[in-house]
C-alpha cells in the first residue's frame, strides 16, 4: 500500500513578498510547515540577498509552474562600483577593486549592448548544474569552475536613479534565467569598472505581482487558520496569459482520458486570441482549470491535466 502524503491536500498559488536573508528553498519549507500543506514548490528562486515576489505553487498548483517561469519578470537593483564579488552581490568576499566611476551618459550608452538577446555567464554561486553538480556547491568547496554562456533574454534594462557616484539603480524586465547579478558584473566590466548587486527586488513573475503578494510574516502569523487559506489563489491564476476554451461534460471527460478532439464543434467558442497552429489553451470545465491543451492540425491535444473533469 503507497504512504498517504502528509498534511492537507491545499491546491492553488501564493504569492509571497520574500524578506532578504532566506533562502526561496527556506520560503517554501516556512510555509508548507506553516499550513501542514502536502506539497509546496517555487514559481522561481530569488537569492537569500533578494526580495519581493516569490510565488508558491500548492498542490495541483505544482502542475503550472513551468509556465509560470516562462512568465515575463521585472525587477529593480542597485549597483554598487568598485568592488568585485565573487557572488556578485554584496554576500560574497572581494575580489577585486577599482576606483573608476562611470558618468551616466556612460552607463546609458552601455546598456543596449546588455538588452535584447543576449548570451549571459551565469554567477560562480548559482543553481546551474555542473556536471550533476549545483555550482553554489562547487564554489563553495573551493573548486574552481568555469561556467558556459548561455542564451537570455533581456527586454528592458534601463538607469532609473543615481543616488551617488558609487551606486546606480536599475529597472529590468527579462525572460526566463536571466540573473540580475551578472547583468550588474558585466555592466560594470563593460565600464572598464567593476561592481556588484547591493540590493535586489523582483517586483512581477508572469501574472503575478506586488498587489497580490503578503508577506512571509503575515501568513505565518495566520498559521491553519482559514484566513491563511483565504490567501491561496485558484490554480488558473497562474495561467491567466493563456487563451481560456471552456469544455461541456462530455467534452471534458474524453480530453481526460487522453482523446485529442477535433476543433470543430470549438469554433465559435475558440478565444481571439489562441493560436491554432500550435498553441497553448487553458482547457475550462465546469469553471474550473481542467487542463492545458495545445491546438494543431485541426485538432485540441491534452498536454496537461490539472484537475478531474466535472
Amino acid at each position: 500500500m503507497p504512504r498517504k502524503p502528509k498534511g492537507r491536500p491545499i491546491d492553488g498559488w501564493l504569492v509571497i513578498d520574500k524578506p532578504s536573508g532566506m533562502t526561496s528553498t527556506d520560503v517554501v519549507n516556512a510555509v508548507k510547515r506553516s499550513l501542514a500543506a502536502q506539497k509546496v514548490g517555487h514559481g522561481g528562486t530569488l537569492d537569500p540577498l533578494a526580495t519581493g515576489i516569490l510565488p508558491l505553487a500548492l498542490g495541483a498548483g505544482t502542475k503550472t509552474v513551468p509556465y509560470v517561469m516562462d512568465g515575463t519578470k521585472e525587477y529593480r537593483f542597485t549597483l554598487r562600483f568598485g568592488e568585485a564579488r565573487d557572488s556578485d552581490d554584496a554576500d560574497g568576499a572581494v575580489t577585486a577593486t577599482s576606483d573608476v566611476r562611470p558618468f551616466d551618459e556612460a552607463i546609458r550608452a552601455a546598456l543596449p549592448a546588455l538588452t535584447g538577446a543576449i548570451m549571459q555567464v551565469p554567477p560562480r554561486y548559482s543553481a546551474v548544474k555542473v556536471q550533476g553538480e549545483r555550482a553554489y556547491d562547487l564554489a563553495r568547496a573551493g573548486t574552481e569552475v568555469e561556467l558556459a554562456a548561455r542564451p537570455a533574454q533581456v527586454d528592458r534594462f534601463d538607469l532609473i536613479e543615481r543616488p551617488d557616484a558609487d551606486t546606480a539603480i536599475f529597472a529590468v524586465e527579462s525572460g526566463k534565467g536571466v540573473y540580475m547579478r551578472s547583468l550588474a558584473r558585466d555592466l560594470a566590466l563593460s565600464l572598464g569598472t567593476v561592481g556588484h548587486v547591493v540590493a535586489l527586488r523582483r517586483l512581477r513573475v508572469g501574472p503575478f505581482n506586488e498587489a497580490g503578494a503578503v508577506s512571509l510574516d503575515k501568513l505565518l502569523s495566520l498559521g491553519q487558520d482559514a484566513a491563511a487559506l483565504s490567501l491561496v489563489l485558484p490554480v488558473e491564476t497562474a495561467l491567466a496569459d493563456i487563451p481560456a476554451l471552456a469544455l461541456t461534460g462530455e467534452e471534458a471527460a474524453r480530453l481526460t482520458n487522453g482523446q485529442a478532439l477535433s476543433l470543430i464543434p470549438f469554433l465559435a467558442r475558440m478565444p481571439q486570441d489562441a493560436d491554432p497552429d500550435g498553441g497553448l489553451v487553458r482547457v475550462m470545465a465546469g469553471g474550473k482549470a481542467l487542463a492545458l491543451g495545445r491546438l494543431g492540425e485541426g485538432l485540441l491535444h491534452p498536454v496537461r491535466l490539472l484537475s478531474h473533469a466535472v
